[in-house]
């Protein structure tokens, strides 16, 4: 395993936030199921986690645009810099989605996109459960992870060293039915900007 995957991750998209955006900054799957966690929010403004917020570029800036309230988290220093430029109206916290504090109860919504896929497989547990504890009660989560069997990968991507991990599936939906959340929605999908697949699960925060 990677010494610090979380280090690896947040000064490899030092070195590729201009790179990323560029090549992964448009994306129909992605939109779909953004669409779903933005149907979720509340007519009159929701407030909104987005875990791996990169340059803000297009989840919080779309959130923000419709009027929700938006705090968006990520690792890397250079991608946050970007996001505060981007979405001035949004809040940008730099940190690691696995270590950061935020108040319990907080979020109507909360979407990690290609984010968790990030984290090494024996911290996605533990992460899914304070996803579920920021949460409001009925809340719902929108996020993809990995497929396939468990495993880590470290190599070069985009340019740069990057580190991913994943659970196999049943192993990921264990983890949001311990931490209390109740799958509306999952699917394996073939992403359409670049030769992989994700699987999607929209949930909601048992009341």
């Amino acid at each position: 395993m990677t010494k610090n995957p979380g280090h690896l991750v947040a000064i490899g998209y030092d070195d590729v936030a201009d790179a990323y955006l560029e090549r992964f900054g448009i994306s129909a799957v992605r939109q779909k199921w953004a669409g779903r966690l933005i149907d979720s929010l509340p007519t009159d403004g929701g407030r909104v986690l987005d875990l791996g917020c990169g340059a803000g570029i297009p989840v919080a800036r779309d959130l923000a645009v419709l009027g929700h309230a938006v705090i968006g988290v990520d690792g890397s220093a250079q991608q946050i810099l970007r996001a505060r430029k981007n979405v001035p109206q949004a809040t940008f916290i730099p940190a690691d989605m696995c270590d950061v504090a935020l108040e319990a109860g907080s979020f109507d919504a909360i979407g990690a996109y290609y984010s968790i896929t990030h984290v090494p497989p024996a911290q996605q547990g533990p992460l899914i459960q304070k996803i579920a504890r920021w949460l409001k009660p009925g809340g719902v989560f929108v996020g993809s992870f990995g497929t396939g069997a468990s495993g880590e990968w470290t190599g070069e991507w985009l340019g740069t060293t990057m580190f991913f991990g994943h659970n196999a599936e049943a192993e990921t939906l264990k983890h949001l039915s311990d931490a209390g959340l109740t799958v509306r929605r999952s699917a394996i999908e073939r992403q359409d900007n670049e030769e992989a697949s994700f699987l999607w699960i929209e949930a909601a925060k048992n009341t």
